[in-house]
């Protein structure tokens, strides 16, 4: 193509300087607008080159549109992906992390150093104290306290935190109660992130600057250690999803996991030696543009679940425990027992969910499948108990759905007839000693009072006072059950939910917020 533009461009220059030769001296030629100096056509390539853009406009119309890259080759700009950005290619930066917003709070002296025996947390949201009929509608306040309260008397509860901030109860206590990270959700974009309050000191304040605890579409809350010394929590960083660690001792944050590849949800180990997670790595080992085997976020979509991982914190050893592809956070049984599940929930023509164990010892991971249950496994709200041998689970089976125990070998040993929830609604808790097991509902559903069965799967309490008995949780001793239920009795209100407890067997129900007003949240047990 070059070639023939040049001669068709030498045939114009000779036919042009024919004609001005009949009327003009040679002389006259220089005075032409080409910028050429001579007409002498041995000068080929420079008239040519220099006379391209005078000479016609019909150079300009005569070039297909494939040669445009051949005149202005420029393979960058094709090649360069940032072209047409997306979200997932667009690098986030890296976490402010740090420590800001600090200040003291004042805190019972015998507070400072966590609890010395075990108590319940609990938040309580928009109390109203000027409001006497607890009937009487009442304005939100935006008022919060995280209590610890005593389970066996309510005039020994303690107050740990006031906000005046709406936190979503996204609250997260550290086992021993020492610590308590919290979100906050500033309405004008100024306060927002997360903040840990340390007990030992009484001073609390922000450790990330961040609008929500959703990283990269996926919800990640933070975990604190068995010690409640270090928070783990998976936050963007560039083009993925790393882990990090805030020691509270130091105010300082370390990386423990960052590679370039998501890595989230994670969880540690009762005795600390472990921190189990989620990663793509496998299929996708990293999403930074440039690096060996970096996914294409145009050919590739960004992982909404992932692999099961254990990181050995000593030795910073990081082990696959299965090829299995999970969309839920990982969960601990006990020390040496990790539980997961595959399989998609939300398919609506083929839902499934099983349910793994992988055993630490040899970092083996197998499938738990009720031996007379479906073809397709579709198994929810399950609850292991602590020595990780039995399991109770809710078996979905067409429209209809089962509470059966099984052992961890998949054999079937009780089915709770007497009992029905709505899908995915059973909330149960072992004692942990595996002598009781508390059943309860969760969302609204938690249509029994307590239920409470023994070792042999017969009921050692049917009460119905309270009238309902939502989210049971046994003390880490088993001395008492925490659950929420709804308000019975003069000081009833209909709907409201209170913080109880009872005994091991059930009995001997108490209502720990009965003169508070505003909408409670259970948290869970803090221990020494």
């Amino acid at each position: 193509m070059k070639t023939a533009m040049l001669k068709f461009n030498r045939r114009s220059v000779l036919l042009l300087l024919a004609a001005v030769t009949l009327f003009t001296a040679a002389c006259q030629a220089a005075a032409e607008p080409t910028p050429t100096p001579t007409e002498t056509p041995t000068i080929t390539p420079t008239a040519t080159a220099s006379a391209t853009p005078t000479v016609t406009s019909t150079a300009t119309e005569t070039p297909l549109p494939t040669e445009t890259p051949t005149i202005t080759p420029s393979p960058t700009e094709t090649a360069t992906p940032t072209l047409t950005p997306v979200p997932t290619q667009t690098p986030l930066p890296v976490p402010a992390l740090g420590f800001d917003r600090w200040q003291l709070v004042d805190l019972p002296a015998d507070m400072q150093n966590g609890v010395n025996t075990p108590m319940i947390a609990f938040v309580n949201q928009n109390n109203a104290e000027t409001i006497s009929n607890l009937s009487t509608a009442q304005p939100a306040t935006n008022n919060e306290t995280l209590y610890f309260t005593s389970p066996t008397n309510r005039s020994q509860r303690i107050p740990i935190l006031e906000l005046r901030a709406i936190t979503s109860s996204q609250m997260f206590v550290s086992p021993r109660g020492n610590a308590v990270a919290y979100f906050i959700d500033d309405p004008n974009n100024i306060d927002d992130g997360l903040y840990v309050l340390d007990l030992s000191v009484g001073m609390t304040g922000r450790i990330v600057p961040t609008e929500s605890l959703i990283q990269r579409g996926i919800v990640n809350t933070p975990s604190w250690s068995p010690d409640g010394q270090r928070l783990a929590l998976a936050l963007e960083s560039g083009y993925s999803l790393d882990i990090f660690t805030f020691d509270l001792a130091s105010s300082s944050w370390s990386e423990l996991i960052r590679d370039g590849s998501y890595n989230f949800w994670p969880t540690w180990s009762p005795d600390g030696r472990y921190l189990a997670f989620v990663s793509d790595r496998a299929v996708c080992p990293s999403w930074i543009p440039g690096e060996p085997g970096a996914c294409n976020p145009d050919e590739t979509e960004p992982p909404t679940g992932g692999h099961v991982h254990v990181l050995e914190i000593n030795t910073g050893e990081i082990t696959r425990l299965s090829d299995e592809w999970t969309y839920e956070p990982p969960y601990w049984i006990n020390n040496r027992l990790l539980g997961f599940v595959t399989g998609d929930r939300f398919d609506l023509l083929n839902p499934s969910r099983s349910l793994w164990v992988a055993t630490l010892a040899d970092m083996q991971a197998r499938e738990v499948r009720l031996s007379d249950g479906p073809a397709t496994p579709f198994m929810v709200a399950e609850t292991w108990s602590p020595d990780g041998n039995r399991v109770i689970a809710q078996s979905v089976n067409g429209d209809g759905n089962e509470i059966v125990i099984m052992l961890a070998n998949g054999t079937r040993l009780h089915t709770v007839d007497e009992l029905s929830f709505a899908r995915f609604t059973l909330r149960a808790t072992w004692a942990p000693d595996n002598s009781r097991l508390a059943l309860g509902g969760s969302s609204g559903q938690c249509p029994y009072g307590i239920r409470v069965v023994d070792e042999d799967f017969g009921f050692v309490a049917q009460g119905n006072q309270p009238r309902s008995m939502c989210n049971p949780i046994f003390a880490p001793d088993g001395s008492r059950i925490a659950f929420t239920g709804v308000s019975t009795g003069a000081t009833a209100v209909d709907g409201r939910l209170d913080i109880y407890s009872s005994s091991a067997n059930g009995f001997e129900a108490i209502n720990l917020t009965v003169d508070l007003r505003g909408q409670m949240t259970l948290l869970g047990w803090v221990s020494p």
